[in-house]
């Protein structure tokens, strides 16, 4: 039989890895490939954009609604922004160096001693929301009772030492605020996990199937985890202190002070502000303590509902544990967290 030999293929045929250096343009592209929108394009074309409005944008940072809005922006990020970078490197190194099995071997046996030991292991393991979800996942997949792992994931983030030091240094005038948001968010983290022990049910619950960064070495993966969750919460921050500045700088005031005067929907309101605003735990503080119009048992609910449940973390909880056991829950946990702040606000504050 005879071997015909393939058709050789014409230039036009030939893919980019296939043609020689001299068929490639400068860029690395062939003729006939569009180019394509690049990040430093992007850089070039938004600083020529900005020289050619200097005077358009000059004139409207000059406006006084302008000028308190970046004031209450720059300070908002600026507080915050060490506190969040340090509770990322603390968070990326337990993730990463601190192994599953010891919280296995630190836990009681018995469920109903392991959920408040658990609890209370957030107030000594700094880690943002983002890295509690996937930590709490691997003791779930380690033997860990979930109730336990539960408190875990909403304790962490709400009680440990970064946060309460952001908390204390945002509130500089009311010091009860930083024993009052650790005493609710770990009731409320508490309350979760002994709710599910007992009411939770084994098919609600969907066990990750494999840890993160399975298969980097640990510097790889401690230097991923830094960069996923420093642009993650960064963008969540940036957020946040315009949403601040917004509410400081155009919401009229009597809007405010009508919200604010009624105790029961400024708590309402500020919880649901938590949730859909999605501020890193290492940096709501601040944002907490822009909003001077409300009591501080409002702000209080902010900074108890924003760590345990808003929107990015109703997404990473439904992607790990399954979109049933988010979907159940995510209600219960805000009102758990409503409930505590309220009784904790009334008692010290």
């Amino acid at each position: 039989m005879a071997i015909t030999e393939p058709a050789p293929r014409t230039p036009e045929a030939l893919t980019s890895e296939e043609r020689t250096p001299e068929e490639r343009t400068p860029e690395g592209r062939t003729p006939e490939e569009p180019r394509r929108l690049t990040s430093p394009l992007v850089l070039t074309i938004t600083l020529l954009l900005l020289v050619l409005l200097q005077g358009p944008i000059r004139r409207s940072l000059s406006a006084p609604v302008m000028q308190s809005w970046t004031t209450v922006f720059v300070a908002v990020v600026v507080q915050a922004l060490p506190f969040l970078v340090l509770g990322v490197l603390l968070s990326a190194a337990i993730a990463v160096y601190v192994p599953p099995s010891f919280f296995a071997r630190a836990l009681p046996s018995r469920p109903s001693l392991a959920v408040p030991v658990a609890g209370m292991a957030g107030a000594v393991l700094p880690g943002c929301e983002c890295a509690s979800v996937p930590v709490a996942g691997a003791l779930v997949r380690r033997g860990v009772t979930p109730a336990a792992a539960l408190a875990f994931l909403l304790s962490a983030p709400a009680i440990n030492p970064i946060v309460l030091t952001a908390t204390a240094v945002a509130f500089p005038r009311n010091p009860e605020m930083v024993l009052a948001r650790f005493v609710a968010s770990l009731l409320a983290a508490c309350a979760m996990g002994w709710l599910w022990q007992r009411l939770g049910r084994t098919d609600w619950l969907r066990l990750p199937e494999h840890a993160p960064h399975e298969g980097e070495t640990k510097g790889a993966a401690f230097w991923d985890s830094v960069r996923h969750d420093v642009m993650h919460a960064g963008g969540f921050l940036v957020v946040g202190a315009m949403a601040a500045a917004t509410l400081k700088a155009v919401a009229p005031e009597s809007w405010l002070r009508t919200a604010a005067d009624n105790p029961a929907v400024a708590v309402l309101t500020l919880a649901v502000l938590a949730v859909i605003l999605s501020i890193c735990s290492e940096a709501d503080a601040f944002v907490a303590a822009s909003l001077t119009q409300f009591s501080l048992t409002a702000r209080l609910a902010f900074l108890v509902v924003g760590p345990m449940i808003d929107l990015k973390l109703f997404a990473m909880q439904a992607g790990t544990f399954g979109r049933g056991f988010a979907l159940r829950f995510a209600p219960a946990t805000f009102a758990l967290a409503i409930t505590s702040a309220l009784l904790t606000g009334w008692i010290l504050l």
